[in-house]
């Protein structure tokens, strides 16, 4: 990881999750952080599954609150949860009509070396569409332990990083039955990553690749 501190226009965001609540679980606190610093920025929003069940209702209230003031658009399909390999061509082409669709500065996605094999999948086809974008690969804390090494972060205001954790839990009522889905998990990797950026709480993001423009 390079200390480089650098600030980066962002003129719209694409957000992509495999199943609804993954994108806040990862991204959200980078969310709130944006859509509160750019009134009116546009986000496009594509998940694979949960699509006409109460997992979209969750999913699209949670994003109105997680993108304060965006120009969101949210679209949520049907594929069955955990059978993406099966239905690659679905999901490719999804990927591809988000990428027809929007131009964005920055896009939000799984990372490669995710362990969930439809985070992963996704995470694949994003470059194959969003070829030369900035990708970040955000992280979800599981039961599989493929926590990485991040070269990415997002300092988050602790003012954020608290809204985050009560959005989390006031919008996704069909999670809080899980284990691990509480306060504690929440903030207590956010605080891991911004020990890692010499921040209090901080969401953290994989790169594959990253163009600079110094000059500028």
């Amino acid at each position: 990881m390079i200390g480089l501190r650098t600030a980066t226009p962002v003129t719209g965001i694409a957000a992509l999750g495999a199943h609804c609540d993954d994108l806040p679980i990862g991204a959200g606190g980078t969310l709130l952080t944006l859509c509160s610093a750019h009134p009116g920025i546009r986000v496009d929003v594509l998940v694979l599954s949960g699509g006409g069940t109460e997992r979209e209702e969750e999913e699209r209230a949670a994003l109105a609150a997680f993108c304060p003031g965006a120009d969101l658009r949210v679209r949520v399909m049907k594929l069955p949860d955990g059978r993406f390999p099966a239905h690659w061509e679905e999901a490719k082409s999804a990927v591809e009509e988000l990428r027809a669709e929007a131009d964005p500065g920055l896009v939000l996605a799984p990372w490669a070396g995710d362990a969930h094999q439809d985070h992963r999948g996704l995470a694949r086809l994003v470059p194959t569409a969003f070829r030369d974008h900035l990708v970040l690969g955000y992280e979800i804390v599981k039961w599989d332990g493929d926590l990485g090494r991040p070269s990415v972060y997002q300092p988050l205001d602790e003012e954020i990083a608290e809204a985050k954790v009560s959005l989390l839990q006031r919008h996704y009522p069909s999670q809080r039955h899980r284990p691990w889905y509480d306060r504690e998990a929440f903030l207590g990797l956010a605080r891991i990553r911004g020990i890692e950026c010499q921040a209090r709480y901080a969401e953290a993001f994989h790169v594959n690749k990253l163009t600079l423009r110094l000059e500028n």
